[in-house]
């Protein structure tokens, strides 16, 4: 409503960090607020990606997917943007209200249809979805827009951001550090192992006087829930890591710790977990099934029973996850 009073003299000033597509929801007619929930609790137990999930929620949104910026048209609008999505787009942190959106109510049903969830959206989705179809509910603005003419996005905090900081850090302890990926994404049990692996790979070729690697990894990961359990992606991450670091001979040498950069993973109150080559030996040693924990889902009862729970309290800030990965020559490895 103090947007749209806004003149072509008026400068609005928007500043837009992880969380806000929740704490905006301000929704289209006939859409409420327990639809809107429904809606993405089903994309996120199916394992839709965070582009997915905000795609249904600029449709949804009166606020979303451009237009805010669209309400404050023909003002100048200025978008200071802490970036929480993989690929730092736009259109999809916090739903992209200042931002061109490039998808359509055609995308949004080709989602739902993909991962089966169509015909268990709430009834006013479908609706609001079939209208869009047949063009009988407002697109978003798209780009190209004249809304756009006076709009400026500007990102002041990112994932690249943080793992560079890490770097720095890691560089002053005596680290090598490597970036592998600020874009890292997919199932995260499988890049759990995938990281492992790198790990292992690096220390082959390492030797004591070259000093440990430090390997750092960044994006945001999915779960496919098929458990019961309790947890979240970084801590099935930390969970899957420790079972391959066992699976893998000598990985004593190696260490990982999966994080959310906002202090919070899941529904819980850890940010993720650590976990190593022993990790596994503990749980051993606790009467603790890893396999049996991470096939229900189950990452956070793992790691706290095993003393491998990272805790931060909240950061304030979300830039997504962190892996980190401390590598050192292998035992008995002789020197170069």
């Amino acid at each position: 409503d103090l947007v749209r009073t806004a003149g072509p003299r008026d400068l609005v000033l928007c500043a837009l960090t992880g969380g806000a597509s929740a704490l905006t929801p301000a929704l289209q007619p006939g859409i409420t607020l327990d639809d809107m929930r429904a809606a993405t609790t089903l994309l996120l137990e199916c394992g839709a990606t965070i582009h997915e999930i905000n795609a249904l929620r600029k449709h949804l949104s009166a606020f979303g997917g451009g237009n805010l910026a669209r309400a404050a048209a023909p003002a100048q609008v200025v978008s200071l943007i802490i970036s929480d999505v993989v690929g730092d787009d736009l259109d999809v942190i916090a739903s992209g209200p200042t931002s061109p959106d490039a998808s359509t109510y055609a995308d949004c049903t080709s989602i739902a249809d993909r991962f089966g969830i169509l015909h268990r959206l709430p009834a006013p989705v479908v609706e609001r979805l079939t209208a869009g179809l047949r063009g009988m509910a407002a697109e978003t603005p798209k780009p190209g827009d004249p809304v756009f003419g006076a709009v400026q996005n500007c990102i002041v905090a990112s994932n690249r951001l943080a793992l560079e900081a890490a770097a720095e850090a890691a560089a002053a302890h005596g680290y090598r550090p490597r970036i592998l990926t600020d874009t890292m994404t997919g199932e995260a049990r499988v890049r759990a192992r995938e990281l492992v692996e790198e790990a292992a790979s690096a220390a082959e070729g390492l030797s004591h006087p070259e000093g440990p690697f430090c390997l750092l990894a960044g994006g945001e990961t999915t779960v496919t829930i098929t458990g019961g359990g309790l947890g979240g992606r970084n801590q099935e991450m930390a969970l899957a890591a420790a079972i391959r670091m066992d699976e893998l001979a000598d990985c004593q040498h190696i260490a990982m710790l999966c994080a959310g950069t906002d202090g919070t993973d899941g529904p819980t109150d850890a940010a993720g977990g650590y976990a190593s080559g022993s990790t596994l030996c503990v749980a051993r040693d606790c009467g603790v099934d890893a396999h049996g924990h991470l096939a229900d889902n189950d990452a956070y009862n793992f790691l706290d029973r095993t003393g491998h729970l990272l805790r931060t309290g909240p950061t304030l800030t979300n830039v997504m996850d962190l892996a980190v990965l401390l590598v050192d020559a292998p035992k008995g490895k002789p020197a170069a």
